[in-house]
């Protein structure tokens, strides 16, 4: 388990192997790796676990169809053999999901096209779970999907999770190695020198400061890579947004791959923890990070057109979205000036002053990303890197966590299991804010309306009881969750600001 969160005094009074600098799942990830091996491995993050892309991706441990078409072939088997090994290490968190591609007469692709790459998908992941599915069962399976044109569908699988609970997984698998964690811990400076590499650490909630000494610094943190690396910029920030509805009023138990009549991008509709999420876009990014992303009216405007035009009975407005949700993916940029959705989702690992920075890449292969960052500190080797791309299980460990606690499927907890999980987190990961709670340890401020406003006197009763706050810390915590929510998990009308800025 993570155990409690350290003082920055604590943690310079040791010498690390290697400290990785962010906690999203790459961070995580290089940590776990690390210290499986007997790294002594230090884990800081300046904002919370999975604060930034990793927790509001598109929840997917897929190869992506794409990545096939865009031929490349290599990401896609690497993507598609991960998968398969977290469904087997983590079946409670990684979960399969039959997924439906659409049909059209005269769209493109076509039934025999589609054949052919779902034929090299399975392949390439040693299964064979692909088949054709008639225009009937498709309407038994998504009731209210267009007919206008529709032939049938394809069907196949891959997998959803809750990539914030999976970040938290590979932290608790890391901690039982002997690494330590902290958020809210910022790396202000590395320095490189003869007996090694200090690294200037700032407690973002108290000021306190302190050196502490390694022999190797991981840069890891995704779309910020370019502020601590020291060398010219690499990633070309991109926002993907998503919309959160109720399931009742877009029931759908399949993951939908459908085309957009704009543009003719895939978006996926698909269940998950008890409601309907529509997404994703791909857009530049060109605010600061500094901030939280934001879905903006305009990509609002083009979801709600995407789920209208595939389902138009269900007339879903502005007044059915639950919640928002805005990520930026770290991708390296190609320099050739292409469509955001056309550039690659390769990692890159590269080295300057003695910080090894890694970046790009997916969330279902980040444990083969982070061995390429260990090879290039030099903390394994090329034979080791190579034996452990398909050897060794990386989840060893179990978790006594809440029965369901982030299954990607599961129904939203109420009463007492409700209380279970909340209280569980509240004592085993290191909870510092409110929304790290309610955004990410749990997903309740995204699935339940108005940032979960029904159920925040329970909360406030349990942290209360669970990390000491009085009433003035509660009500601080509160304002400050509330005006998150409002500002970039809501519908109207700060997306309107946002879209025009």
């Amino acid at each position: 388990m993570l155990g409690q969160r350290p003082s920055v005094q604590s943690l310079a009074e040791e010498n690390w192997d290697l400290v990785v600098v962010g906690g999203g799942i790459t961070g995580a990830g290089v940590a776990l790796e690390a210290a499986r091996r007997g790294k002594k491995t230090l884990l800081v993050e300046q904002r919370d676990y999975a604060w930034g892309t990793s927790s509001r991706s598109s929840k997917m441990v897929h190869g992506g169809l794409r990545y096939i078409a865009q031929g490349d072939i290599k990401l896609t088997r690497h993507s598609l053999l991960e998968r398969e090994r977290l469904l087997q290490e983590l079946p409670e968190l990684v979960v399969r999901q039959t997924y439906l591609f659409p049909i059209r007469k005269g769209k493109f692709p076509g039934r025999w096209a589609m054949k052919v790459i779902l034929w090299l998908y399975d392949f390439l992941a040693g299964i064979r779970d692909h088949r054709w599915v008639p225009i009937m069962e498709v309407a038994r399976r998504a009731p209210g999907l267009n007919r206008a044109g529709l032939k049938g569908a394809m069907s196949y699988t891959d997998a959803l999770t809750d990539d914030s609970r999976l970040v938290m997984r590979a932290l608790h698998e890391a901690a039982s190695h002997g690494a330590r964690a902290c958020n809210y811990m910022e790396a202000a400076a590395v320095t490189p020198g003869a007996d090694g590499i200090s690294v200037q650490l700032r407690d973002v909630l108290n000021g306190d400061e302190a050196t502490v000494k390694a022999r190797c610094v991981i840069n890891a943190t995704g779309a910020w890579a370019d502020r601590l690396s020291g060398a010219d910029a690499k990633v070309r920030p991109q926002r993907g947004s998503h919309l959160f509805i109720p399931m009742e009023r877009l029931p759908v138990s399949d993951c939908l791959t459908v085309m957009h009549p704009r543009d003719q991008r895939p978006v996926f509709v698909f269940p998950w923890e008890g409601r309907t999420c529509i997404g994703t876009t791909d857009l530049d990014h060109p605010d600061s990070l500094n901030f939280e992303p934001v879905c903006t009216r305009a990509e609002i405007d083009y979801l709600l057109e995407l789920i209208n035009s595939q389902f138009p009975q269900a007339n879903i407005s502005d007044a059915d979205i639950i919640s928002t949700m805005a990520g930026v993916r770290p991708i390296i940029a190609s320099g050739k000036g292409v469509d955001p959705s056309k550039e690659r989702r390769d990692h890159a690992v590269w080295g300057e002053n003695g910080v090894i920075t890694v970046s790009g890449g997916k969330l279902t292969t980040f444990r083969l990303i982070a061995l390429d960052a260990l090879q290039a500190a030099g903390l394994i080797d090329e034979d080791e890197r190579e034996r452990s791309e398909t050897g060794g299980k990386a989840f060893s460990h179990a978790v006594a966590a809440p029965h369901r606690l982030g299954h990607p499927l599961a129904p939203m907890p109420e009463g007492e299991a409700l209380r279970e999980q909340l209280a569980w987190v509240l004592d085993n990961e290191m909870v510092t804010r409110l929304d790290d709670l309610l955004l990410r340890r749990t997903r309740l401020g995204n699935l339940l309306p108005d940032g979960a406003a029904a159920i925040l006197e329970d909360v406030r009763a349990l942290c209360m009881d669970k990390l000491g706050w009085d009433d003035a810390r509660w009500q601080d915590e509160l304002s400050r969750y509330q005006d998150i929510v409002q500002r970039y998990y809501s519908v109207a009308p700060r997306q309107a600001e946002a879209s025009a800025a």
